[in-house]
């Protein structure tokens, strides 16, 4: 029962980080406008599915929720990603694969 009790805060506490987040976000943008200082790519749609993704897998122990959205953020931005790793050296992208593979088994590992 503590468990779930738990869980649920870290819910709350992630929702309300992403709401607070979002909020600053939509804020700042009315005052200042991020596209008129160059970084329209703040406000696109797909990236706050990256921003809560963020907040998620900091906030909570159970990862999943935040993988997810991680991923479902790559599906939408395919292009953004493949023309990210086209610009990489031919050893970054290799070494970040095999440093994410072994966190990952890592964190499988553990109880």
């Amino acid at each position: 029962m503590a468990r779930n009790l738990q869980e649920q805060q870290e819910n709350y506490r992630a929702i309300a980080f992403s709401l607070i987040w979002v909020g600053l976000l939509i804020l700042i943008d009315r005052l200042i406008g991020f596209s008129n200082l160059g970084a329209g790519w703040i406000m696109q749609r797909t990236n706050f599915l990256l921003y809560i993704g963020a907040i998620f897998l900091a906030v909570k122990k159970d990862k999943s929720i935040g993988l997810i959205l991680g991923g479902i953020w790559i599906v939408l931005n395919l292009g953004k990603v493949f023309a990210l790793l086209g610009s990489l050296s031919t050893y970054v992208l290799p070494v970040a694969l095999l440093a994410g593979g072994v966190l990952l088994y890592i964190m499988s590992r553990k109880k």
